[in-house]
């Protein structure tokens, strides 16, 4: 099959196409002969040598494809079957992936749609189940125009929350049409908050691009315990946040069926900012990387 392969650490012209062996599923494995993969800010960090690990490296956190070969235990899908996912060990930039935890493509979303989804959906549910939150609560997130923060303001209301989500001032709309009552970020977050919800009170608060918006958050909430990080580790521990998001951190794998179903219902969206050939997910490192417009890139691999 081909797939991207990097031999050294680097900037984005270190991605190779190159020939590799075709992926055998191991138990509760499918492969997937990839459609679509999605671009997360971990793939060019990997790229760049900023999480260490050894070489030879292949990229791609999150596919969508044709169930092509089942391993030992697998029940509940057949081949042929058009599945999103975790693409087992990040190779999902190739014809061929491993995935051990999917959810069947929506009939309203097309592969790249669906490609756009893993990373984004589970980090945010996974910080909506952390913090327990439901129906009559008011949650703040910090970061709300973001794929993870657009995700989280989506997923909240559909548990019956009220959102406050926190954006650059040209993004203010944006965040509104997700349902959520926008504000700017920085300085003065307090007061602006409080201005929103008058004589009523922040439950809880979500940070997704940190900024050094802790110490609000906390006073907002009135307790570290109530709030939530998976972008300021540094602040987490001056703070006595939580951070979610290192290793061993248990996944929400179970939001990528739940999603799926909100997406049929009509109630969840993420949009696809920008589509590349394969050949060409240096470019969308390189966009993914100095910030892009609303919306996931995503790399198209196959057009079946």
């Amino acid at each position: 099959m081909l797939g991207i392969q990097f031999t050294q650490f680097g900037g984005p012209e270190v991605l190779e196409l190159v020939e590799l062996p075709d992926p055998e599923p191991g138990p509760g494995q499918v492969r997937v002969a990839v459609r679509a993969t999605g671009i997360n800010p971990i793939d060019w960090k990997v790229r760049s040598g900023a999480m260490g690990g050894e070489l030879p490296r292949r990229t791609g956190q999150e596919v969508s494809g044709v169930v092509d070969k089942l391993g030992d235990g697998v029940t509940g899908v057949e081949l042929g079957e058009a599945v999103f996912g975790a693409a087992a060990g990040g190779g999902g930039a190739a014809e061929l992936a491993l995935v051990e935890n999917y959810a069947r493509v929506p009939e309203v979303l097309d592969f790249a749609g669906a490609a756009a989804l893993p990373v984004a959906v589970e980090t945010a549910v996974r910080c909506l189940d952390e913090l327990d939150v439901e129906g009559g609560q008011t949650i703040v997130i910090n970061g709300a125009s973001g794929s993870v923060g657009i995700s989280a303001v989506q997923c909240a209301r559909a548990r019956g929350a009220r959102v406050i989500g926190t954006a650059g001032a040209a993004n203010q709309d944006y965040v509104r049409g997700f349902g959520a009552e926008p504000t700017t970020y920085g300085d003065g977050l307090v007061d602006r908050v409080r201005a929103l919800l008058g004589d009523d009170g922040v439950d809880l608060a979500l940070d997704a691009s940190g900024g050094g918006a802790l110490p609000a958050l906390v006073k907002l909430t009135g307790s570290p315990e109530r709030v939530l990080t998976i972008a300021d580790y540094a602040g987490a521990e001056a703070t006595g946040v939580t951070f979610s998001g290192g290793a061993g951190t248990p996944r929400a794998w179970h939001a990528l069926a739940d999603v799926a179903q909100l997406i049929q219902d009509g109630r969840f969206r993420l949009p696809v900012a920008q589509t590349f050939p394969l050949a060409d997910i240096g470019e969308a490192h390189r966009i993914s990387a100095s910030g892009h417009p609303h919306g996931k890139l995503v790399v198209i691999v196959s057009d079946g």
